[in-house]
């Protein structure tokens, strides 16, 4: 048994929940009917844990409690989803306040719990009982005093017990015989805790099944979508907005601080939530699901396609689901299926290379025989990945919205320098392993001997008079010397252009460029 949860302690707690719940989210899914009865509670909350463990996964192995915690907060608040999920994420911020700069302790982790469920009921504006955020009180209040392992295993005990009372606390899980969705969901959370301080993990954890079998509600209220985004603000202006969002719509839920936050609201005008969010900072990632009418969900998504850690975690910021692959190689067929039933029932893939569109249209056909509206965009580049994902908009009518994305990126011309790695017949002539190859709109147009001229030329023959944003995404080993020689030309040659740098991280190609 553990004394202290360590930082190694908190990554398999972490990575533990997300597999626990993967293997549980059908059984929690059916249990959803409060706030909605939309069948993926389970699924968002295996995200939530999801997104922390692949953020911890990323920490260099010797990172301190300080660092690992907060890292599992902040990974847990980027990729919080729905309801459920958007409130347990807020549970992880008090734990980590409460143990990022204590030993790990048996005290420090009751005094964790008790903050955890604190700042969880804060957070949601019109709180009710017989939901995640009455067993998250009942666990903060019986937990003992006491050594890790004491603590741990009352506050997994306690919250199973708790999860046998919501039934009675709210009824529409009365009347549809079911516990709360998101608790069941916190349940496997404590219990996996529990296994990790006793070091024992368990292969399954159980869920409770409906107790009858009733057609559950529709809607609770007449809010007919759901929306969420992340938004950089002033935590100054957070309680304007909450009074703003309380008055559109409800199950509103913000959480964060320090200048991130993440909001979710059921509204009947989904423009005047997203507006809301304009009036006082920077909103991105933005979700916008259909709930209401007991009508088939549309839910709006993007799937691209990447093949460095900059890109892929610029694209996810953007809201799309990754899946990520090796340079010059395409992912698999069923990575790329599950991103599409991931992302919605209405999606958009971003292939972003010419090789990898053979497969996304695989991918996608399968998804259409299963009722989804898909298209493959012609992405060949990541550049024109992210300007057709610059200007996504989930309000748009779903053609309407591939049109726009399509002539974004049919206006961004795209190339990349790379290194020949053996001999060949090229547009440009013959060239030999160590030549460097500028590639412009797909075609090797220049043959040099170093990277940084080569560039610059190819920036040069990109540009036009109309031009007005250059973004470089530099490689994995590119030199800095590299992407600086470009801004140098362009500083001087076309002043009037942006210039958007971006740490790509792919291999193979240590400088990919786009122009628009």
């Amino acid at each position: 048994m553990l004394e202290v949860l360590d930082p190694a302690a908190v990554r398999r707690w972490a990575r533990w929940s997300a597999e626990a719940l993967s293997g549980a989210r059908a059984e929690i899914d059916a249990l959803n009917v409060f706030p909605v009865p939309d069948g993926d509670t389970g699924t968002n909350l295996h995200l939530t844990l999801l997104a922390a463990a692949e953020a911890l996964d990323a920490l260099p192995p010797d990172a301190g409690p300080d660092k690992t915690w907060q890292t599992l907060a902040h990974g847990a608040l980027l990729g919080a989803r729905g309801n459920s999920g958007v409130i347990v994420s807020q549970a992880l911020r008090g734990l980590a306040e409460a143990l990022r700069q204590a030993e790990g302790r048996g005290g420090d982790l009751r005094n964790g719990l008790v903050l955890a469920a604190r700042l969880a009921r804060d957070a949601v504006v019109r709180p009710v009982e017989g939901t995640v955020l009455s067993v998250l009180a009942a666990v903060a209040a019986a937990v003992p005093e006491g050594d890790l392992g004491a603590v741990a295993t009352a506050a997994a005990r306690e919250g199973r017990r708790a999860l046998g009372r919501t039934t009675g606390q709210l009824d529409v899980l009365a009347r549809s015989g079911v516990v709360d969705a998101g608790a069941a969901g916190l349940v496997i959370l404590l219990e996996t805790l529990a296994e990790v301080v006793l070091e024992a993990r368990a292969d399954q954890h159980e869920v409770p099944a409906p107790q009858t079998r009733v057609t559950p509600p529709t809607t609770e209220g007449d809010a007919g979508y759901e929306v969420m985004y992340l938004l950089h603000a002033d935590d100054t202006s957070i309680d304007r907005l909450r009074g703003e969002l309380d008055r559109l719509g409800e199950s509103l839920v913000i959480v964060g601080g320090d200048g991130l936050w993440n909001v979710h609201v059921h509204t009947d005008d989904a423009g005047a939530a997203i507006e809301a969010a304009l009036e006082v900072g920077r909103p991105y990632r933005i979700r916008v699901s259909h709930l209401g009418g007991g009508a088939p969900r549309a839910r709006r998504g993007v799937v691209a396609v990447a093949a460095g850690t900059g890109l892929a975690a610029l694209f996810q910021q953007a809201g799309a689901v990754v899946v990520r692959r090796e340079p010059g190689s395409s992912p698999p067929l069923a990575a790329l299926l599950e991103a599409i039933r991931e992302a919605g029932t209405e999606v958009s893939v971003l292939p972003n290379d010419t090789g990898v569109r053979a497969v996304a249209a695989a991918a996608a056909e399968i998804a259409r025989d299963e009722g989804l509206t898909v298209s493959v965009l012609p992405t060949k580049a990541s550049v024109q990945g992210l300007a057709a994902l610059a200007v996504h908009d989930p309000l748009r009518r779903f053609d309407d919205d591939v049109v726009a994305m399509t002539d974004a990126a049919g206006h961004t011309r795209h190339g990349h320098v790379w290194m020949a790695n053996r001999e060949a017949m090229t547009s440009a002539g013959l060239c030999r392993p160590g030549d460097v190859l500028g590639v412009v709109d797909g075609d090797v147009s220049l043959i040099g001997t170093a990277l940084a001229p080569v560039a610059v030329e190819v920036v040069r023959r990109m540009v036009s008079a109309s031009s007005e944003l250059v973004t470089l995404v530099s490689g994995a080993d590119a030199p800095e010397s590299l992407v600086r020689a470009v801004e140098d030309y362009l500083a001087v040659e076309r002043p009037d252009i942006e210039v958007v740098r971006v740490a790509g991280g792919q291999g193979g190609y240590p400088l990919l460029i786009g122009v628009e």
